[in-house]
């Protein structure tokens, strides 16, 4: 199989992708790949999730959170935030089901909701730091 190229613009620039030169489709291939394939609505709620880590707030938020619980004005004071902003950026988070909290008194702590977080947070740190 030859290999073309295929200018595609991206932005101001134009990048050169590989592509095939002859269109041939793997039948087999495809039918394993079709019978994997999350549902749309997965896909879907999958590319949402993702879209709330492309927050660099929210990253921060779950940084302070991977070291400990802590309550909106800890949270506040570590990252140099007003608390009302705090509270709309958690707000997200806990609906998204990222993190989750627990009163106590007054207070109300907020600690990320499981493990996952916490996998997805390390695995994309080191893509980023690969090189």
């Amino acid at each position: 199989m030859e290999i073309g190229k295929l200018k595609i613009s991206q932005g101001k620039a134009a990048v050169d992708v590989d592509c095939c030169e002859v269109t041939e489709v793997h039948e087999d291939l495809l039918k394993v790949v079709r019978e994997k394939m999350p549902s749309e609505d997965e896909l879907y709620d999958l590319a949402e999730l993702f879209k709330i880590f492309g927050d660099s707030t929210r990253i921060r938020i779950l940084f302070v959170l991977l070291e400990a619980e802590v309550c909106v004005c800890d949270l506040a004071e570590a990252l140099s935030m007003t608390q009302s902003a705090v509270s709309h950026q958690l707000r997200i988070l806990k609906a998204s089901k990222l993190v989750k909290s627990r009163r106590e008194g007054k207070t109300v702590y907020y600690s990320l909701a499981d493990d996952h977080v916490l996998s997805i947070i390390s695995q994309g740190l080191e893509h980023i730091e690969e090189e």
